[in-house]
């Protein structure tokens, strides 16, 4: 028995690589939560989205590290990685709205506030895909589709809002609220290639 205890301590570790990647994504929620206020009138949000990066960037590292030292992971690691990562980009994109708009002296308007509620809805659909993961491939792909919906439903915003923008005789004003828009629009993007990555892992576990 002595011998059977012993070979224990040598176990490979099994670190919950899912459970961490959704405590990333949990940052995140929290980050666009306060991105949506922000967007909303909250100035003092603005500070929220840029501790909620800072700690989405510490989360990072701790799914990382585990990464490495996991023997077995319920997805590839190249897919834990690009998902780690893409998480990270979309927090990086709204603080980058945030200081952009602080930068040009121009606050957000209705058309961002928008855009925010919708991202907010997409990492929420995200999150229940990465519940998914691993125990119900089509509920996960049809969640992830959900998020990628929700992109769509901000881009037709976003247009919707560049048209809009042809009616402001303010060239400044014009410039501004169109980089701020086209910054929103990225935030899209980096939720639509995770969204796409949790299928494709879907699809190679199939």
């Amino acid at each position: 028995m002595a011998d059977v205890s012993r070979s224990r301590w040598f176990l490979p570790e099994t670190p919950d690589v899912l459970g961490l990647l959704r405590a990333q994504l949990a940052v995140t929620i929290e980050g666009l939560d306060a991105f949506a206020a922000w967007a909303g009138g909250d100035k003092s949000a603005a500070d929220a989205v840029r501790d909620a990066e800072r700690r989405g960037d510490v989360a990072k590292r701790e799914l990382l590290g585990a990464l490495r030292a996991a023997f077995v992971t319920p997805l590839e690691p190249e897919d834990v990685f690009a998902l780690s990562r893409g998480i990270d980009w979309i927090l990086n994109y709204a603080r980058d709205v945030v200081s952009e708009s602080e930068a040009m002296a121009s606050p957000p308007d209705a058309v961002i506030e928008e855009m925010a509620r919708l991202l907010g809805d997409a990492v929420r659909h995200i999150d229940r895909a990465l519940g998914h993961l691993a125990s119900d491939d089509d509920a996960a792909t049809e969640t992830a589709d959900a998020a990628i919906e929700d992109v769509r439903e901000l881009e037709r915003a976003y247009y919707r809002g560049m048209a809009a923008l042809l009616e402001v005789e303010d060239r400044s004003e014009r410039i501004a609220r169109r980089e701020l828009y086209r910054r929103s629009v990225r935030i899209g993007e980096a939720v639509v290639d995770v969204s796409e990555r949790i299928v494709y892992a879907v699809v190679k576990q199939s």
